[in-house]
């Protein structure tokens, strides 16, 4: 969906669950379902979830064939729509709720990978991003849209080579490193932009040098609510920090700024955004408003403060000076998931 000139979003709550983690989520159940159509005994799949991941794998893996599912997620800590999509299923998917935080569950989840005598007695796996076949069909759609916008600009507009930036709302960092699977495979992808909430780990890496992980903080935008985003070691084992420093512009937001970015962009555009997607949409209007050329031009941003954290990507001149940067921003779930944050944002329920 094209917003503005130089913005699209692309909607990835289509699915069932109304979130992006339906697409690996569903390819994943029956991939699994497949390969073990010849054993005796079901494969147990453990998933922690802040949010969105727990309805998107229940959805997927309810009553697929050979499949057993144990949800872990936060008590008082995901939407009453989430906890309601994910506590309803029945026959092979269950729901627990845990006394803690999500770091809590997913703690939980890989110690119950490293125990030798529970492997003993169940065949374990996970549907959390910490396994690849989550990732690999969340390629396609960067694959998709960055061909889709590098058609329609050249022949709507005439930029015949636009850089395309993935603007990726990020909490474990799975989605974001699809799309570098996505880039590795060819797709015309320029950068990224990896844009969380207060739980800024990842930009804090970028703008430091050091890699930290701390507790979770809760947030508006919940399903970004990570202190250790796993595939932190992915994106690690496959750049050096200063290829991450090229490709990445990183950027954070606290509570008070995704309010403030939901009701900006129904006001400027009339597009009704959620509280993740409203984080990339403040992160792409300040890259091309003239924060991203204050970098260039030697502003230190302060990095524990909200905004972009002082590092130049290698397609700035994109935005500064070429002007022919396109922003494709990820809208992760869709925000009647989110209702009472939206409306309060925008004066209005969203449909």
């Amino acid at each position: 969906v094209k917003v503005d000139s130089n913005t699209y979003v692309l909607e990835l709550f289509h699915g069932p669950t109304c979130a992006f983690k339906d697409f690996g989520a569903r390819f994943m159940a029956r991939v699994m379902s497949y390969f073990n159509r010849n054993e005796s005994t079901p494969l147990h799949i453990l998933v922690a979830t802040s949010g969105d991941t727990g309805s998107a794998v229940g959805s997927a893996f309810h009553n697929v064939p050979g499949l057993d599912v144990t949800i872990l997620y936060p008590e008082g800590k995901v939407s009453k729509l989430q906890e309601k999509q994910l506590s309803t299923f029945d026959g092979n998917v269950r729901a627990l709720k845990i006394k803690g935080t999500f770091d809590d569950c997913q703690k939980l989840v890989k110690t119950a990978f490293t125990d030798t005598e529970l492997r003993g007695k169940l065949r374990l796996s996970s549907a959390n991003s910490i396994n690849i076949s989550r990732l690999l069909p969340q390629s396609f759609y960067y694959m998709f849209s960055s061909l889709y916008v590098k058609n329609n600009e050249a022949k709507n507009n005439g930029i015949h080579n636009p850089e395309i930036i993935m603007v990726v709302p990020s909490g474990n960092f799975g989605n974001l490193t699809s799309g570098l699977i996505a880039k590795e495979m060819g797709a015309p992808i320029s950068g990224f932009v990896a844009a969380t909430n207060s739980n800024r780990t990842i930009p804090d890496w970028i703008a430091t040098g050091k890699y930290e992980a701390r507790p979770s903080v809760e947030t508006y935008a919940n399903a970004m609510d990570l202190g250790a985003p796993s595939n932190y070691e992915r994106i690690a084992a496959m750049y050096s920090l200063d290829q991450v420093k090229e490709m990445f512009g990183s950027y954070w937001l606290d509570d008070e700024g995704i309010m403030a970015s939901i009701k900006d962009c129904f006001e400027k555009t009339g597009y009704t955004i959620d509280p993740h997607g409203a984080v990339g949409w403040k992160a792409w209007s300040d890259i091309k408003n003239g924060e991203l050329k204050a970098l260039t031009e030697g502003k230190k941003n302060d990095f524990t403060k909200p905004g972009l954290t002082p590092n130049v990507p290698s397609w700035a001149s994109a935005v500064t000076e070429k002007k022919n940067a396109i922003g494709v921003i990820l809208e992760t779930a869709h925000p009647a998931k989110f209702g009472s944050i939206v409306a309060e944002a925008t004066g209005k329920d969203p449909e």
